[in-house]
């Protein structure tokens, strides 16, 4: 893809080496050609205030000072993912003995996960970039976005699934048309064929590969949406759960340039890590005190989490051993036991992603990793729609009876 094809991502200026630190033009680069360390975007954040964020739309686009896209960007045909609701989450925080808890319910987004922000962050980029195509390997998640965001923006999706993903997340991807192929391996599997693709397809966009350094920045506005709810102030704890990776330092991003630009108070904040024990090679690496994450084969129920070579596993390590933070996992029935939790105390049905992230947080209260008495955010990544099967076994109806009263009578419901 010729740099040539690059006109307008907003207040970018380009891309920097997150190892050596070289700088390159904007433009499809994911990798730096001296150490092949990846790529960060960087900004002239001249414009940014609270008053503009304010005056902005009630979606991403709200930050698009911040964000490696158009200035225009709302303007133009997309799923206008955000600004979803932080909970106040006083039945569950009753329940785990914290002072103040918070959950970031990211379920409410277009397609009902995480994934709509970065994909829409990815797709703005890559049509300033001249891409036609808007592709991704995935877990389920991603795959929902991509398909979705391609249809409104009436451009060809092409997208990448291990073929035992959910059910319900390959109905949820078919559903909106385009390419869909399923791979019969796991999600490191398909990210290397996506690699191999993207190689020799110039025209497509593989939102987590070749443009993945723009793809990534929509995670921030978590962390930006998450300050600004609470009155323009960092949170004292958060919770995130682990993929790639990436989420989780971006948030952290995030912060550290609101403190940067004085749009918080510049105060001490930690920051926790998430991972299903059947895959938790970044969980592993910190708790050995190792700096290198050793890939591992995947296997749990929590399959949007299920990357068992994450790309930004150091970049977690460095994020959560700075903040003073720590990671924890859990196991399956774990996950299942704190989607239930959350569904009885505060309404929100979760993905298995959601019940790795409580889970994990009520691991390192009983460690005492995490302080009861600060106040604590965790993220709902997703809807537990997606992933019905993970709690069909437990979820069942209270009883079955004849449409009598005296059958109702007799269940002894009263």
């Amino acid at each position: 893809m010729s740099q040539t094809a690059v006109r307008n991502l907003g207040p970018a200026t380009a891309l920097a080496c997150r190892e050596c630190g070289e700088s390159y033009d904007l433009g499809p680069r994911y990798a730096c050609e001296q150490c092949f360390g990846p790529l960060e975007v960087t900004y002239d954040y001249s414009q940014v205030s609270r008053e503009r964020i304010e005056a902005g739309p009630r979606n991403i686009w709200r930050y698009r000072d911040l964000l490696p896209v158009p200035p225009n960007v709302a303007e133009t045909p997309n799923t206008e993912p955000g600004f979803t609701r932080l909970v106040r989450a006083d039945n569950l925080a009753e329940a785990l003995g914290v002072r103040a808890l918070w959950v970031k319910d990211d379920s409410g987004n277009p397609t009902h996960s995480f994934k709509d922000r970065v994909v829409g962050v990815a797709l703005a980029a890559a049509r300033e970039l001249g891409f036609k195509v808007l592709a991704c390997p995935s877990t389920g998640n991603l795959a929902n976005a991509v398909a979705a965001a391609a249809a409104r923006a009436g451009i060809r999706s092409a997208v990448f699934v291990p073929s035992n993903l959910e059910r319900q997340k390959i109905v949820t991807t078919a559903v909106y048309g385009g390419t869909f192929v399923t791979v019969d391996g796991n999600y490191d599997d398909v990210n290397r064929l996506a690699s191999e693709i993207a190689g020799e397809q110039d025209d497509w966009a593989f939102v987590n590969v070749n443009v993945r350094p723009y793809y990534a920045e929509g995670s921030k506005t978590i962390g930006y949406e998450v300050a600004e709810q609470l009155g323009w102030r960092l949170p004292d704890q958060i919770v995130v759960p682990i993929a790639s990776g990436s989420q989780l330092t971006k948030i952290d991003k995030a912060f550290q340039e609101l403190i940067k630009l004085g749009l918080v108070e510049d105060r001490p904040y930690k920051i926790f890590g998430a991972q299903a024990t059947g895959c938790s090679p970044v969980a592993a690496a910190f708790k050995a005190g190792h700096d290198v994450v050793r890939p591992v084969k995947p296997d749990t129920i929590a399959k949007s989490l299920a990357i068992g070579n994450p790309a930004d596993g150091p970049y977690v390590l460095d994020a959560v051993r700075r903040t003073g933070g720590a990671i924890e996992d859990v196991s399956d029935d774990e996950v299942v036991d704190s989607i239930g939790l959350l569904a009885r105390t505060e309404g929100i049905f979760g993905e298995t992603a959601g019940g790795v992230t409580l889970g994990s947080l009520r691991k390192l209260l009983a460690s005492g990793a995490l302080d009861p008495d600060a106040e604590t955010v965790f993220i709902n990544s997703g809807d537990g729609l997606k992933t019905l099967d993970a709690v069909a076994p437990v979820a069942k109806p209270s009883a079955n009876i004849a449409p009598t009263f005296d059958a109702f009578r007799k269940a002894g419901l009263v």
